[in-house]
C-alpha cells in the first residue's frame, strides 16, 4: 500500500458557485418540461434526520439505530419563473391577477456548481444537482424605499422533499452528477436531456433510473 501524501498538486479541491438554475413542474409524478430560472443566488442544503438513537441493555450502551434523513434547502434568488408560481401557492384568477394562499404543488429542480482545483482555479469541473418531489413553504418578502443605495429585495423559500424511488437503493430526492468523475459525452447526453437541444426535444428532469439509463448508455 502506498503512503499517504497530503496537499498533492492538482488535489487541494474546493466547491464553489450556483448557476443554471432549473424548475420542473411536476405532472402526475414526472417532470416533463423545464423552465429556465434566471436570477438564482444561492441554493443551501440543509438535509435532516440521520441523527442517532441510543439502545440500551445489559447496563451498557448496545446500538446506535439512525433516525432517517430528510433532504432540504433554501433557494434564493431575485426573482423566479411564472411556472414557480403555483408552487407558492399562487393561481391566475384572470391574466396579470394573481391569488395567494393556494395549494402549493409540488416541482423538481436543478442547478450547477463549480468544482476548482489549485491547478484549474474554477475550471476544473462542475456538479449537476438533481433535486426531486419539492415543495415549497410560504416565505417572508420585504420591500424597502428605492434609496441612495439601492438593491433588489432577494426572495427565499424553505423546500421540504419527498423521495422517489430508485432501483437497488433506498428512495432517494437527489442525485449528483460530477463531470470529473463521468466522461464528457456522458455529461453531454444528461444535459440534453435536462436542459434541452435545438429539436423538439424540450427540457426535462429524468427520474433516477431513467438517468442512470441515460448515462449507461453513452459509449466511450
Amino acid at each position: 500500500m502506498a503512503k499517504l501524501v497530503w496537499d498533492e498538486v492538482g488535489k487541494k479541491l474546493y466547491e464553489t458557485g450556483v448557476s443554471k438554475g432549473v424548475l420542473y413542474p411536476q405532472e402526475n409524478g414526472t417532470y416533463p418540461k423545464g423552465v429556465a430560472w434566471n436570477g438564482l443566488t444561492a441554493v443551501n442544503e440543509a438535509p435532516e434526520g440521520a441523527e442517532a438513537n441510543a439502545m440500551y441493555a445489559d447496563n451498557i450502551k448496545y446500538l446506535n439505530i439512525l433516525s432517517a434523513e430528510e433532504f432540504k434547502a433554501t433557494i434564493e434568488a431575485y426573482m423566479y419563473p411564472d411556472e414557480f408560481k403555483p408552487c407558492i401557492g399562487a393561481e391566475e384568477l384572470v391574466e396579470g391577477v394573481s391569488v395567494g394562499q393556494q395549494d402549493h404543488k409540488s416541482f423538481g429542480f436543478s442547478y450547477q456548481t463549480i468544482i476548482g482545483n489549485d491547478t484549474d482555479n474554477n475550471s476544473h469541473g462542475y456538479k449537476i444537482h438533481l433535486v426531486y418531489g419539492c415543495l415549497a413553504a410560504p416565505s417572508a418578502a420585504d420591500y424597502n424605499s428605492v434609496n441612495d443605495s439601492p438593491e433588489a429585495a432577494t426572495m427565499s423559500w424553505d423546500i421540504s422533499t419527498t423521495p422517489v424511488s430508485v432501483s437497488g437503493f433506498k428512495p432517494t430526492a437527489t442525485l449528483v452528477l460530477d463531470s470529473t468523475k463521468l466522461s464528457e459525452k456522458k455529461m453531454a447526453a444528461i444535459e440534453k436531456v435536462l436542459y434541452g437541444d435545438d429539436t423538439e426535444n424540450g427540457p426535462r428532469l429524468p427520474l433516477p433510473d431513467e438517468v442512470k439509463s441515460i448515462i449507461t448508455a453513452v459509449s466511450e
